[in-house]
């Protein structure tokens, strides 16, 4: 399958490993990887902000670079990003860009998946071959949850992980407290929800937080090393891409 990588800002600028993760795993399943070299912001900041016209260009600049009829899927390391491709473009192709803009961003929207959907439902796969032996629990994010819905598919990946010790986290389903801008715009009870997960993180005795989202990742890391808890965060992504090294190789 040829499938296009879509890194997303935050992966870009923040968090490259989880997208180079991405890219290895798919590779490693024997997937032709592509990386349109014109891709910027999917809006979505744009439009959750108020200022769904400046999206505009945004989306169409999507539509046109991951609408390549040779690319037979769009993969993101981010359920925010792919939840406002699949759900906000359209409204805002329709509301300002016309019936021909939207119907490109449809065809490419119904192509786009985040990374444990595109295993799963398309590829057929679980068990990636991957190993990690750790101590984890995972996070299920917000949008990855409850817009793109994707249930358990990251656990089923997670369970599959050889070696992995997966604990279930309390209270797993509320909200990290992030939500973009909403954690600038509502600090005070962005941190209390943020204390609140760390809290059910703590009471796992974990050596690592992972999740499907690089954004809440960066929220959940940042309350935890102020902390000094020790526990870090990993991205689903980066779990998936880990092999067991052959006896006797070599690092260079």
């Amino acid at each position: 399958m040829r499938i296009a990588l879509f890194a997303t800002c935050l992966g870009d600028t923040l968090f490259p490993g989880a997208v180079e993760a991405t890219a290895v795993l798919l590779t490693r399943l024997g997937h032709d990887i592509v990386f349109p070299p014109g891709q910027t912001c999917c809006g979505q900041m744009h439009i959750n902000t108020g200022y769904q016209r400046d999206a505009l260009p945004l989306v169409e600049n999507f539509a046109d670079e991951f609408g390549d009829a040779s690319i037979d899927a769009v993969v993101a390391p981010s359920g925010s990003c792919v939840g406002s491709v699949r759900h906000q473009h359209e409204t805002i192709a329709s509301r300002y860009g016309g019936a021909a803009m939207r119907e490109r961003v449809e065809l490419v929207a119904g192509k786009t998946y985040e990374l444990s959907e595109l295993l799963v439902d398309v590829l057929g796969v679980v068990d990636v071959g991957a190993w990690f032996p750790h101590r984890v629990t995972y996070h299920p994010t917000c949008h990855s949850l409850r817009m793109i819905r994707v249930a358990d598919k990251p656990v089923r990946l997670l369970r599959a992980v050889r070696d992995l010790d997966l604990v279930e986290l309390p209270g797993a389903e509320e909200c990290c407290g992030f939500g973009g801008t909403f954690a600038l715009k509502n600090a005070e009870t962005s941190t209390a929800m943020l204390a609140d997960k760390i809290s059910n993180i703590a009471a796992t005795d974990v050596e690592y937080c992972t999740a499907g989202d690089s954004s809440c990742l960066m929220h959940i890391g940042g309350g935890m090393s102020r902390l000094r808890m020790g526990t870090q965060t990993v991205h689903l992504a980066q779990i998936l891409a880990s092999v067991r090294e052959p006896a006797g190789a070599v690092n260079t």
